[in-house]
């Protein structure tokens, strides 16, 4: 088959979070990239040489904008004339908790009609073993042209840090990357193209083995926030501070990382991996008792938390049904601006269906959307509102999720009426207040 140079251009599907940074990170490499998306908030942006994630700087979009290195557009017919295609789009769980690759299979679709013989196709959206080539490679090949001969098929796992920027931190351009195709020259091929990025590459033999490497990646970290998350909940019953214990613990060089408690998982990857293999494994008669068992510990911490905010406020003589409860922080991780899958959104229901009065502040969330689910069947917009003395001291209880830097939290203990801080944000400003109730503390501290 005739080869086109893979380094000479590019197409990403999808521009979010795993998209933009990728695109931003081939411009840099001096190889063009044709973004698509169907957001047209977002190509808009990009063409005005504009970003709209904080990890990717806003100079370097308009400087590759300027130099024709990247532009945005919705239109898959760019495809065509491009040498590599990387799908970056979401993938998501519906509410039954099994995977939505609506997202993948209508990227594929728009590729098939438009694939040349030559080119590659490399799927890095986060999935169970087997997406790529059990559901990606039967609806590219519709096109007429056989994976591993006519054109190249891999799939390389994106590995983003939110909060992070270029100049600083694990990168797209710095962050090792795995990469698994469907035969040998695929593989290669691809592991060529991303290594222009300057990302180290580390080659596996399948891309079952690329897409399950991801999934233990943030499994991983979803057993062990779960296991620090029980040691929470039994250090609060036995009266011992979770937070002194993973400090020290932590001072050990060897055999042991630390991980932290809090409201629940949030992030597209780890609330969301798990239940992918998990779901995936059952066709081969397995059940992933351990993983499974994470997950339910994960996903009962905004429980939990409703119930410390229940548990202070009956200590003070009051209900929670009828409370004006501030949630504070509502990203799924301090001092970034994504919200997928953030545990507060749990919060806010569960203090809803409860009878409180809820309203937000998140400095980076201005917007924030609830239910739509068995918890509140209605979907919320809400909004989030300014922070100020006399608003704190109208709350009945405000409970901290996301514990972002920027906050001055001395400043807001001192003039609520109880805070239940799930993330250790309130370490420090008024040690030991009565007011305060830390999720993994002995619980008389909020007595």
């Amino acid at each position: 088959m005739t080869q086109h140079p893979p380094e000479r251009s590019v197409a990403i599907i999808g521009l979010g979070y795993v998209g933009l940074p990728l695109a931003v990170a081939f411009g840099r490499a001096q190889i063009p990239v044709a973004g698509i998306d169907l957001d047209e908030r977002k190509i808009a942006w990009v063409n005005q040489g504009k970003s709209y994630i904080p990890d990717v700087p806003t100079d370097q979009v308009a400087a590759l904008v300027k130099q024709k290195l990247l532009h945005a557009l919705t239109d898959y017919d760019a495809v065509r004339d491009v040498d590599s295609i990387f799908i970056c789009v979401p993938t998501p769980f519906d509410a039954n908790k099994a995977p939505d690759l609506t997202a993948v299979k209508n990227a594929a679709e728009g590729i098939a009609p438009r694939l040349q013989r030559g080119q590659m196709v490399v799927l890095q959206s986060t999935t169970y073993p087997g997406t790529t080539e059990e559901v990606v490679l039967p609806i590219l090949e519709q096109s007429g042209l056989k994976a591993g001969t006519d054109f190249d098929l891999a799939f390389s796992p994106e590995r983003i840090d939110p909060g992070q920027v270029s100049s600083a931190g694990y990168t797209v351009e710095n962050t090792p990357k795995v990469v698994g195709g469907v035969n040998e020259r695929s593989t290669r091929r691809a592991a060529s193209l991303i290594k222009r990025i300057g990302a180290p590459v580390e080659l596996v033999s399948s891309t079952r083995a690329a897409e399950m490497s991801k999934l233990l990646e943030n499994i991983f970290r979803s057993v062990n926030i779960a296991l620090v998350n029980e040691m929470a909940l039994l250090c609060e019953r036995m009266g011992i501070d979770i937070w002194e214990v993973i400090r020290a613990a932590s001072t050990k060089p060897f055999g042991f990382m630390p991980f932290s408690p809090g409201a629940g998982v949030g992030g597209h990857c780890i609330p969301v991996d798990p239940l992918y293999l998990s779901w995936k494994a059952r066709e081969f008669d397995f059940h992933t008792n351990f993983i499974d068992l994470a997950a339910q510990v994960n996903q009962s911490m905004p429980f939990h938390v409703v119930d410390l905010a229940a548990q202070g406020l009956a200590h003070q003589g009051k209900s929670l049904y009828g409370a004006r409860v501030l949630v504070l922080g509502v990203a799924f991780k301090r001092d970034i601006d994504d919200a997928r899958e953030s545990p507060a959104e749990r919060v806010i229901e569960l203090l809803l269906l409860r009878g409180a009065s809820v309203e937000y502040h998140d400095p980076y969330i201005p917007r924030f959307h609830i239910g739509g689910n068995v918890f509140h069947r209605d979907r919320l917009r809400l909004e989030s509102v300014p922070l100020s003395d006399e608003m704190l001291s109208r709350f009945d209880c405000v409970v901290i999720v996301t514990g972002h830097r920027q906050l001055d939290y001395a400043r807001m203990v001192a003039h609520c009426k109880l805070v239940v801080d799930s993330c250790n944000a309130t370490t420090g400003a008024m040690e030991g207040d009565k007011k305060i109730i830390r999720l993994g503390a002995p619980i008389s501290a909020g007595a």
